[in-house]
């Protein structure tokens, strides 16, 4: 029984009765909302014949599962006139607690919704949804996990956009056993099926050629030349990063990238909270004027405690790195971007991805498409130089990233400061002099070996 009308692709989609059944579906969908429905319509299947229905629903975070839960199950059974009764409770596993969802229908079916991760996955014996699976961390892990607990007969739903190659999603989308049941929508086909949707607007209002292609046509993105995976990306993604209000007054660091016409201007502000860079506030401006510009940066340096920055000194660079360190002294350095300065910086910043050290923002297409169109290739002397393809902002974000962690790269000194009236920030002569701060016999809290200086000791 289906009590919600659906879309075309939807309604093939539920009355597939498949036991092993994946869903490849472009965003804004609803694939979420569908196989949400399908689970209720399946326990109130179980209702009617007197028995139970048990469901675990797997979310790449908490935040996933609240809304698979609040957004889908819980409006589903309303819709279905069900009454349930709904609990969260901490979900103790074998290598940790997580926050956990319950709902239980008449009858007694049950379905628990919870974030994905190895632990979890092995935890319930159960028909399960793997909700974004291609944008699990440790997909492969969970799927070792996951099969042999569902093996006894249960059903298993699997949903997700493309995210890259590298990870089980992929591998079950494209493999040619019969097994599975495929079911591929991408937004023309949903479009033409009867969702309502401006095919034009939604590819405008993502601004990104990669973004598109795999966001909403469903490409396979090639990770062969990829400096940084999506994989990569997706496992240093966070929820609760990239939020100002997040701040918790640490020492930060700041990149800035330089675009004014065609390019983006984008001032990234990292916190550092022990070993880890989060994402705080990242501002991204285009055909601004270099006042508009500096204002915003003169914004950034007086909301947080910024150890050092680094700007973009190439070209228009110049004159921006001039003025900010009149006002702010040595803690900007101006970067100039040569082949062998943006093999510092990238690979700097690689190996904090790899080594989960940096936190961004959860469920960014622009970002998520900036960060991976950056390739390496080899330049017709065979030195290797960074190009990002198919865009119209040069990676801007990523570049933007990367001075922000170069920034942060060697030893700083903690110190503290009282932040200059914005009346000084902006005067002509402007300068954060030493009586502006209040910290006792500060040394340079900047005192490292500049890029400049490492480049020209070799690399």
């Amino acid at each position: 029984m289906i009590a919600v009308p659906l879309h075309a692709y939807q309604q093939r989609w539920m009355r597939d009765p498949a036991r092993f059944k994946l869903g490849m579906f472009a965003r804004q969908t609803g694939k979420t909302f569908t196989t949400t429905l399908e689970i209720v319509d399946d326990c109130f299947a179980a209702a009617v014949e007197g028995r139970r229905a048990r469901w675990v629903i797997l979310s790449r975070g908490e935040r996933q599962a609240a809304e698979a839960m609040n957004e889908g199950v819980k409006r589903h059974a309303a819709a279905f006139n069900m009454a349930f009764d709904a609990v969260d409770f901490d979900w103790k596993g074998e290598a940790g607690s997580y926050k956990a969802l319950e709902v239980t229908l008449p009858g007694g079916s049950k379905i628990t919704a919870l974030p994905a991760n190895p632990d979890t996955a092995r935890g319930f014996s159960a028909n399960v949804f793997l909700d974004e699976f291609a944008f699990h961390k440790d997909s492969g892990a969970i799927w070792k996990a996951l099969f042999p607990v569902i093996s006894a007969g249960w059903k298993l739903r699997v949903t997700s956009t493309p995210n890259g190659k590298g990870n089980k999603f992929y591998e079950l989308a494209t493999g040619k056993d019969e097994r599975w049941s495929r079911h591929i929508v991408d937004i023309y086909q949903a479009v033409r099926d009867g969702l309502p949707r401006d095919i034009d607007a939604l590819r405008e209002g993502i601004g990104d050629d990669d973004a598109w292609a795999q966001e909403f046509e469903l490409k396979w993105l090639d990770e062969a030349s990829a400096w940084l995976s999506y994989d990569l990306i997706t496992s240093c993604e966070d929820p609760t990063a990239g939020d100002p209000e997040g701040y918790q007054g640490g020492v930060c660091f700041v990149g800035r990238d330089i675009g004014r016409r065609n390019d983006l201007h984008v001032i990234w502000v990292w916190e550092q909270i022990g070993d880890v860079l989060w994402e705080r506030e990242r501002i991204e401006q285009k055909r601004a004027t270099f006042a508009e510009m500096d204002e915003a940066f003169d914004g950034v340096m007086e909301r947080y405690r910024v150890a050092r920055a680094c700007i973009d000194q190439t070209g228009m660079g110049e004159k921006v790195v001039e003025d900010a360190q009149r006002r702010y002294g040595s803690r900007i350095e101006g970067v100039l971007f040569t082949g062998p300065s943006k093999l510092i910086m990238a690979t700097a910043g690689k190996e904090r991805f790899e080594d989960r050290t940096v936190r961004i923002r959860e469920g960014d297409p622009a970002l998520r498409a900036d960060l991976h169109k950056l390739r390496r290739v080899a330049s017709a002397t065979g030195a290797p130089r960074f190009v990002a393809e198919r865009d119209d902002d040069h990676a801007d974000r990523t570049w933007a990233a990367f001075l922000g962690i170069h920034a942060a790269g060697g030893p700083t000194v903690e110190y503290g400061y009282r932040a200059a009236p914005r009346s000084a920030l902006l005067g002509h002569n402007s300068r954060m002099r030493s009586d502006d701060y209040e910290a006792d016999d500060l040394p340079d809290p900047l005192s490292r070996q500049p890029l400049g200086a490492r480049l020209r000791g070799g690399l």
